[in-house]
């Protein structure tokens, strides 16, 4: 099985990690083969194994998304967490438009961003025309609801005030679950 993905020149450097540490890390735990073509940032992913060549598909695309290789590489660790990505392009008509999105969904000095993070325990990034997410389904579920939110305009407390009920519901689930 074979996956292609695009990812920013920027990105690649993280991609590849010291001496080639991270790109060894993730074939190494995928038994898979990735080949990087930095002059386009074209990258392929080839293995027998379907499920870790897509796995190791996840891995990328989260590193050229933005999120640290460590936070990447959870996705490998953990097989119930997932990674998703939110296009804002098709929201955004003009490039103003798009940085103001991503303003509501950062925050002041990154602080809604944080909040999100912390009220569903996912680990979001904002870049480009994308907001990509990495956590328990359920969290990204909630997560994605919150960034929605953010883009339609409802005030920021009134979505963290969301996601305090959310956490309250999960909470008493796991409660009635376990007595």
């Amino acid at each position: 099985m074979q996956q292609e993905f695009k990812i920013a020149g920027n990105r690649i450097g993280v991609l590849i990690g010291k001496s080639g540490a991270t790109k060894r890390k993730i074939e190494d735990k995928t038994q898979s083969v990735i080949t990087i073509d930095s002059e386009e940032g074209l990258v392929t992913v080839t293995g027998e194994d379907t499920v870790k060549v897509l796995m190791a598909g996840s891995v990328v695309q989260a590193i050229g998304r933005g999120f640290s290789p460590e936070n990447a590489l959870q996705l490998l660790d953990d097989e119930d967490l997932i990674f998703e990505q939110i296009d804002l392009s098709g929201i955004a008509d003009t490039p103003r438009q798009l940085d103001r999105l991503r303003g509501r969904i950062i925050g002041r000095d990154g602080k809604a961003r944080e909040q999100i993070e912390h009220m569903t325990a996912t680990h979001l990034s904002v870049q480009g025309k994308t907001v990509a997410m990495i956590g328990l389904p359920d969290q990204v579920k909630d997560a994605r609801t919150a960034i929605e939110m953010l883009l339609r305009g409802v005030p920021h407390e009134s979505v963290f005030t969301f996601l305090d009920r959310k956490r309250k519901e999960a909470k008493a689930d796991m409660l009635s679950y376990y007595y």
